[in-house]
């Protein structure tokens, strides 16, 4: 019979239909074929790009040349400018402001044929600090309320070049979703006095049926509610609620439990498309005290079912996968 679970943190319900369970074979999907033409992310082509922002190469070596580890580079294509002012403005019962904001891309490795999945732990923590540190420099924008970090992986997911990168988009307002998941975390801390998040990764340590990697820094879990098949949460297992304020040991936890996660997913499902998302306290100081009851976290979601009409119309997220079964999966995997 199909069961309904309520998200703690949103208040969001999903069904979990078992009476469309489905093994990760039903999902299990092959490489897309390469993608043909010049690639502007790949060595040699950083001419291609708007100058980079932030780079990890060798001492000396010139910025906008081949040599980098890894580059951060403005949008092409941004939806928002760093440029101008806000202007915020009514029109009748109508509210604007202009599109301020920052678009920047992180091109995670030269290798164009190189995936998160398959990258040394070494890469992936040069990954995880080159967020923290757009994180600290974007922080002191006044403009700015909110930055979003996510990645888009493979085509079905979003993803329009096939070289491995994230984005970060930071914005003047707070994104609804973000707010809700604030909002609900601040009604939680005044009548527990604790963090909702904290309390989450407690009873999924002690129950141990949702857990996929368990490591000194940090855990990942299946959650309770997962909204899609084989949906990823990792977070800190101390009270951390900007991710700006990770240290360099927490990082290098963090890389080693992405590196696991992903291999396993990659294992389970195949060369599967998915997006990451990154949430992290509002720079907002309309939101006092959040570091008392805000924890930042990852969540991994692949792209295996559609959001369709009984999705957009309700709210609703159907999920033929129990969460505990994907846990399973992922956890007994051999890497």
């Amino acid at each position: 019979m199909p069961e309904l679970r309520k998200d703690p943190i949103l208040g969001r319900w999903v069904i979990i239909s078992t009476e469309r369970a489905a093994r990760p074979k039903d999902f299990k999907i092959q490489a897309p074929a390469p993608q043909r033409g010049t690639c502007p992310f790949c060595p040699g082509n950083e001419s291609m790009t708007p100058p980079e922002i932030l780079a990890y190469r060798p001492p000396g070596s010139p910025p906008d040349t081949p040599g980098w580890t890894l580059r951060v580079i403005p949008n092409k294509f941004p939806a928002l400018r760093i440029e101008g002012n806000l202007d915020r403005s009514g029109i009748g019962v109508y509210d604007r402001m202009n599109g301020v904001g920052a678009h920047e891309v992180i091109i995670e490795t030269p290798r164009h044929d190189l995936n998160l999945s398959q990258a040394s732990e070494s890469t992936i923590r040069d990954v995880l600090w080159s967020y923290r540190e757009r994180l600290v420099d974007l922080k002191k924008d006044p403009r700015l309320r909110y930055t979003l970090i996510f990645k888009n992986h493979g085509e079905a997911a979003g993803a329009s070049l096939e070289h491995s990168h994230s984005q970060i988009i930071a914005l003047p307002i707070i994104p609804q979703t973000v707010a809700l998941e604030l909002y609900g975390c601040k009604n939680f801390f005044d009548y527990h006095d604790r963090c909702i998040f904290c309390d989450i990764l407690e009873q999924e340590l002690e129950q141990e049926s949702r857990i996929i990697e368990n490591r000194p820094a940090t855990a990942a879990f299946t959650p309770y509610a997962s909204r899609f098949p084989f949906e990823v949460w990792i977070m800190p297992r101390k009270h951390l609620c900007g991710y700006e304020d990770a240290t360099a040991l927490d990082l290098e936890d963090l890389a080693r439990t992405f590196s696991a996660v992903l291999r396993r997913l990659e294992k389970v499902l195949g060369s599967h498309p998915y997006n990451l998302i990154m949430h992290t306290a509002a720079f907002d100081d309309r939101y006092p005290q959040t570091c008392d009851y805000y924890h930042w976290h990852f969540e991994i979601m692949p792209t295996l079912t559609r959001v369709a009409g009984f999705e957009w119309g309700t709210g609703f997220f159907i999920n033929p996968v129990l969460p505990e079964e994907a846990a399973r999966y992922l956890r007994e995997v051999s890497l």
